[in-house]
């Protein structure tokens, strides 16, 4: 369900758009362990996301930014699972990474996702793509739910923090591809996403409701949850 609804007739428009998946991280919390290639319910956890983002109607191009070290690996997981998709080389930041994917694509709409993001579905994706060409840029998000605290560097707390208002961003993020390099190229603020680049603009963000289980792994922990999922959605079946 999406909380700030968009009009249904959006999703009756041709929207093709290229994703662009961010791989090129350093795991630095996965215990020297490249969590992209991390097994995952019997296979590399990149490659999920790959294929979802591969099999969407609306996505033509998918371009996955790699480091170094897992450049090879990831290329020959997309040569399997993106026809035409690429592989291109991430830089220093994330959101130099995400200039490379840009660099490499020419389609009118865009959306960047963290690979590290195993369980994106092709609703959000979809839900994502409505949303920025109602506004030019969307985001997928959760409502705050748990109690936020203001703590001091001695760990003391300073305060409760309402959560009214208050969201968790996820990926996929979708963008105007026009928008998005403008945005880029206004600021080279470290942004830990693309749409705050776009706020800095002041150009709107719609939210879409994202999901609990488009979890980020970031910790062997976070493996774990994803693979739990997994296997809850499969006991349904």
């Amino acid at each position: 369900m999406v909380l700030f609804p968009v009009p249904c007739s959006l999703f009756l428009l041709a929207m093709s758009a290229a994703a662009i998946i961010v791989a090129a991280g350093r795991s630095e919390r996965m215990g020297g362990v490249d969590k992209m290639l991390a097994p995952l319910a019997g296979r590399p956890l990149i490659a999920r996301s790959i294929a979802t983002f591969a099999a969407h109607p609306d996505i033509t191009d998918v371009v996955v930014v790699a480091s170094e070290t897992n450049r090879d690996a990831i290329e020959t997981l997309v040569s399997n699972l993106a026809s035409g998709g690429r592989v291109v080389l991430g830089g220093e930041r994330r959101r130099d990474s995400v200039l490379a994917g840009l660099a490499a694509i020419v389609s009118e709409y865009v959306l960047v996702h963290d690979g590290a993001r195993p369980l994106v579905t092709s609703g959000l994706i979809a839900l994502a793509l409505a949303g920025a060409r109602e506004t030019g840029a969307a985001l997928c998000a959760v409502p705050v739910t748990d109690t936020l605290k203001r703590v001091q560097e001695d760990g003391l707390v300073r305060g409760t923090v309402s959560r009214e208002g208050l969201w968790l961003a996820q990926t996929p993020q979708a963008f105007l591809t026009d928008l998005l390099r403008r945005a880029h190229a206004a600021t080279d603020i470290d942004a830990t996403d693309d749409a705050a680049l776009v706020e800095l603009l002041g150009e709107p963000v719609r939210i879409v409701m994202g999901s609990a289980h488009n979890l980020k792994v970031t910790t062997s922990a976070d493996l774990v949850l994803a693979e739990a999922f997994l296997q809850s959605a499969a006991d349904l079946h």
